[in-house]
């Protein structure tokens, strides 16, 4: 039987669609429009942002919904170039993205420099891989760049797609698909068993969960065995909602937060046995570097590729699934009759149940309460970057993994409301409030028009104090003058209203808890403009 010609447009498309794609983000340009039709006749819907960046978010997005990669389709020169800080934030955070970019033909280019500059020096260093398309090979590439961006630390892969190559018609002769890596699991081993002895008589174990739980899926794992031994468990920021927050084992958020710290850090100091589950160390600050001693102390890691940021360093090591490691370790063994017999983690959990200003008549702490109880249990929450990013992180009590969405390795702003954009698109069922501070909602005020156009109730909580309060705050402990960190207030309501969606000034709790409730019914976004003080932050994060 003699294989029917394709583009090769529309194999990699149909590769894409089959890897569960459903959606795809970007701008048009000349150079792209031969994958957007294939995409589009594949199954997948491309959807116009207004720049890169804030499609890469968008993809993001809905990656976390869905758990398919992400696309990303940019056009040749400044199109490509814009999309180089998401591809950054996605080989950071770990997320698996595919940015296609269109690219002018290698024989055009020798005596054409029109908006060319070469697309895969740029994109190197921030992805995990970056192949040019070629036309005899297009199904084991997408398949490669696939497999790539989806490994157990999955991160972006850039496809740089030539304009001619997209067009040329080739034999549809699917090659084979890489096998699914099996789980890897500790092999019987000294090591091992050690690492159950420690288990067995630890009294005082805490367990420190990181991104890496996440990207394998393993929460269901990794909470059983927190339950079954009766460890204190911490989260970081990405990893929030895989012990879920009210859980009396919880200790809540680590990672930027100074106050969080004074609570967390002198139990990891005194932990007896302290097990690193999926703990990637690009989520924390300086102040975690080296926090425990694995020569006084047990230090169990395991995470799903080897850390050689040297944060940290560990007894024992092991690089594979962290849920089917765990059960491992913990097959046959009995827990220690006694856990943290001083009490401690819970001294620590009562401490900071206030410490953020939750219990204040109004202040950023006072926002995110009030929207945490207004809404469903596994809404989605997005945080852009900045001083409201801290303090939310560390008081927004999640419940399930995948529901508190940010950037915490690249922290880039202007992350929030695209996040939150693609998530809906993804979930339509589910609630999703966009977490921003006024700067960086004015980075990308242009994704209003997108969220309007795309019809999604999204709401968008705005922390309006018009200042760079992070920064500032900054500036002031180093004593320096005030410089670059303040602006005028933009009227973020007035906006909302001439785009046709819901737009409410809000000063207190009562004012914003109607606002959200009515937002979580409404046929169109709800932005909520809450007014702080510029020193709200001050000795709360």
């Amino acid at each position: 039987m003699t294989a029917v010609p394709s583009r090769v447009a529309d194999l990699l498309a149909r590769r894409l669609y089959e890897a569960g794609c459903r959606y795809a983000f970007g701008i048009p340009g000349g150079e792209v429009l031969t994958i957007i039709d294939a995409l589009e006749k594949a199954g997948i819907t491309f959807l116009l942002a207004k720049h890169e960046n804030a499609a890469g978010f968008m993809a993001e997005g809905v990656h976390h919904m869905t758990g398919a990669p992400g696309i990303l389709v940019a056009t040749v020169g400044p199109g490509a170039a814009n999309a180089v800080n998401v591809a950054a934030n996605a080989e950071q955070d770990r997320v698996p993205l595919i940015v296609i970019t269109g690219c002018v033909d290698e024989d055009e280019a020798v005596t054409y420099n029109h908006q060319v500059f070469d697309h895969q020096q740029v994109f190197r260093p921030v992805t995990k891989a970056s192949f040019r398309v070629v036309a005899g090979a297009v199904d084991a590439q997408t398949d490669k760049a696939l497999a790539i961006a989806t490994d157990q630390r999955p991160g972006p892969v850039h496809l740089d797609l030539p304009i001619t190559v997209a067009a040329t018609e080739v034999a549809d002769t699917p090659t084979s698909r890489r096998a699914p890596i099996l789980p890897a699991v500790p092999a019987a081993s000294q090591d091992l068993e050690a690492c159950r002895s420690w288990l067995g008589v630890a009294e005082r174990p805490i367990l420190l969960v990181g991104l890496d739980v996440v990207t394998q899926g393993c929460a269901d794992q990794v909470r059983a065995f927190a339950t079954r031994f009766k460890i204190p468990v911490v989260a970081t920021y990405k990893a929030k909602g895989v012990v879920p927050d009210d859980d009396p084992l919880s200790l809540g958020g680590a990672g930027l937060s100074p106050v969080a710290d004074r609570q967390i850090l002198p139990l990891l100091r005194a932990a007896d046995l302290v097990i690193l589950a999926g703990y990637d160390p690009i989520e924390m600050r300086v102040g975690w570097r080296n926090v425990w001693n694995p020569e006084t102390q047990h230090v169990i890691e395991i995470a799903a590729a080897p850390n050689t940021a040297y944060m940290h360093q560990a007894t024992v090591s092991f690089v594979g699934h962290v849920g089917a490691t765990l059960d491992v370790i913990g097959a046959g063994v009995s827990p220690a009759p006694t856990r943290w017999p001083d009490g401690a983690p819970a001294t620590a959990k009562e401490a900071l149940a206030g410490a953020y200003g939750q219990n204040e008549a109004w202040g950023p702490a006072a926002i995110v309460t009030t929207v945490r109880q207004a809404v469903p249990r596994d809404a989605v929450i997005t945080i852009d970057s900045g001083a409201h990013r801290i303090l939310a992180s560390q008081v927004w009590e999640s419940f399930v993994p995948h529901a508190v969405l940010q950037s915490t390795g690249l922290c880039t702003m202007g992350c929030a409301l695209p996040l939150a954009t693609g998530a809906k698109l993804a979930a339509p069922g589910r609630a999703v409030v966009a977490f921003t501070g006024d700067a960086g909602l004015e980075m990308i005020l242009g994704e209003l028009v997108t969220l309007r156009d795309l019809k999604l109730p999204v709401i968008v909580v705005v922390f309006v104090d018009a200042s760079l309060a992070l920064i500032e705050l900054k500036q002031r402990s180093m004593t320096y003058a005030n410089a670059g960190v303040d602006f005028p207030e933009t009227d973020f309501a007035g906006i909302a209203q001439v785009l046709g969606a819901r737009g409410v000034v809000c000063e207190d709790r009562a004012c914003l808890d109607a606002a959200i409730r009515e937002g979580l019914t409404a046929d169109t976004f709800t932005l909520c403009a809450c007014r702080i003080d510029r020193k709200s932050y001050d000795g709360r994060i």
